[in-house]
């Protein structure tokens, strides 16, 4: 495999379709999106890991949904990782790429080393929003957490929410490879059944009482999905995170029996919609005493983009809503 054919999988979603089982799912490989992602910030290895995988399933979920605008996952917690903030924006265009930026908030001190990352974040739940763009209604869809992991979280929200069999089978860290510097790769597959018009739900089988893919297949379903799942169980990491196995080698490794047909492959990109106008039309409904409580002993205010890093310095004669005319500011 030359390198270029290795380069030509990083940072893309790949859809697929396996014709014999009527279930759809996405392969996705992300390294420069997210080595990006977390070399804006200098968190401890256990919140990378949990960015990581949050990131990864945010890559995954986006493609599934008919998407104009933004895609977001929320995992809010009370242990020391109180936030896992992940947003997808939609090409902006048919063929461009789709956009991610992530962050988190934790506390430092109470962070337990070695611990297992999703242990950090406690009890709390995995929220997924979806906002359409103007116009629009926003969706948003919670579930508690529970599983074990994110990808699980997920998967529950799928069964809870959209009654629909979701499996995750992800994997993630810090790789080397030869002649390049050491960075972040990520790759996972996620399987789904085909939507259907009324689902049944034979009873709920989870932890503290949530659905399970189970609960919500027919017989036949149940069977095609258990295949399914069981081949998927076969693949290993580095098969996941390559870059020695391409995507649609993959497929064929796992899948060949149930008929796997492939579509056009979705690229990725670090992306962040932070900007000065934002931020100024952020702080539009201050007063000037709100103004003048956030301007800083040099006589500006600040501001910094927790995805990016981004940093802004502003005359607050030019911010809220009593704000003076002129240099181009309302």
């Amino acid at each position: 495999m030359t390198p270029g054919s290795q380069i030509a999988w990083d940072d893309t979603v790949l859809p697929f379709q396996l014709d014999r089982s009527d279930i759809r799912g996405r392969v996705a490989r992300l390294d420069g999106v997210l080595e990006k992602v977390l070399s804006q910030h200098d968190y401890p290895a256990g919140i990378e890991a949990l960015v990581a995988e949050t990131a990864l399933l945010t890559a995954l979920i986006g493609q599934t949904i008919k998407l104009r605008w933004k895609l977001s996952l929320q995992v809010r917690g009370d242990g020391p990782a109180r936030l896992i903030a992940t947003d997808y924006y939609a090409p902006a265009e048919a063929g461009g790429p789709a956009r991610i930026r992530a962050y988190a908030s934790y506390d430092k001190d109470r962070l337990q080393e070695g611990a297992n990352p999703f242990s950090q974040v406690g009890s709390g739940y995995f929220a997924v929003l979806i906002d359409q763009g103007k116009g629009m209604v926003p969706y948003q869809g919670i579930t508690p957490l529970a599983g074990g992991s994110l990808s699980a979280c997920a998967q529950t929200y799928f069964a809870q929410s959209e009654q629909l069999p979701t499996r995750f089978q992800l994997s993630f860290g810090r790789s080397h490879l030869q002649g390049q510097a050491e960075g972040w790769r990520a790759g996972g597959v996620m399987l789904q059944m085909m939507p259907k018009a009324s689902p049944h739900v034979a009873g709920a089988s989870g932890e503290r009482g949530l659905l399970e893919p189970e609960d919500i297949l027919h017989s036949g379903e149940a069977e095609d999905w258990s295949r399914a799942n069981a081949l998927l169980d076969t693949v290993d990491d580095l098969e996941l995170i390559g870059p020695s196995v391409q995507p649609t080698d993959l497929l064929v490794r796992l899948f060949h029996e149930e008929t796997p047909r492939v579509f056009d492959a979705q690229p990725i990109t670090f992306g962040c919609t932070c900007s000065q106008e934002r931020v100024r039309q952020s702080l539009s409904i201050y007063s000037a005493r709100d103004i003048a409580h956030m301007t800083t002993e040099e006589g500006v205010v600040t501001a910094d983009c927790q995805f990016c890093g981004a940093h802004y310095r502003m005359d607050p004669a030019t911010l809220g809503f009593e704000a003076e005319k002129g240099n181009g500011h309302p």
